[in-house]
Parts: structure tokens; sequence; C-alpha cells
């Protein structure tokens, strides 16, 4: 049974301090939106942010151990390729 305005998902009770409760209730409100759209949104952002500094960690990992400069003779067929026109 579906009741209108409740989202389809997993329900969880989660503790949070009272002031940040109310900020994001607060928040809420004046999107006209439920808390538990504004939870699911701020999750969301958070787990995007997460999975963009995996990312750029598994980036420095490698480029820490190998060097990203080209190699001579790679560096100077990219260059002839530059000056050729399209």
């Amino acid at each position: 049974m579906v009741i209108p305005g409740y989202t389809q998902g997993v329900k969880t009770a989660v503790s949070i301090p009272d002031p940040l409760f109310e900020a994001a209730d607060r928040l809420a409100r004046r999107r006209k939106i439920s808390r538990s759209a504004l939870y699911a949104e701020a999750l969301e952002r958070l787990l995007a942010e997460q999975s963009d500094d995996d990312v750029t960690a598994r980036l420095d990992d490698v480029y820490a151990e190998h060097t990203s400069v080209l190699d001579a003779a790679v560096a100077a067929a990219q260059a002839e390729t530059l000056r050729e026109e399209w």
C-alpha cells in the first residue's frame, strides 16, 4: 500500500544533535520538502563528494609512484602533430 506523501524506501532512525535537527527542519520547511527528502539529498551529495575524493586519491597514489613526464620520443611526436594543420 502506498500512502500519499511518503516515499518508498528503507526507514531508519538516527540520532543527531538537537540544533542540527532544528536547522534541518527549518531548511526543509523553507524548501517545502520533507525532512526525509532533505536527508536523502544531503547523503547523496556527501556520497558523490566522497566518490570524487576516492578517484583523486587513487590518481595521487599512481602519480606518487610514477612520473607523469612524457617519454622524449612521445613528446616529440606529440609536438610534431600539434604543428600540423587539421
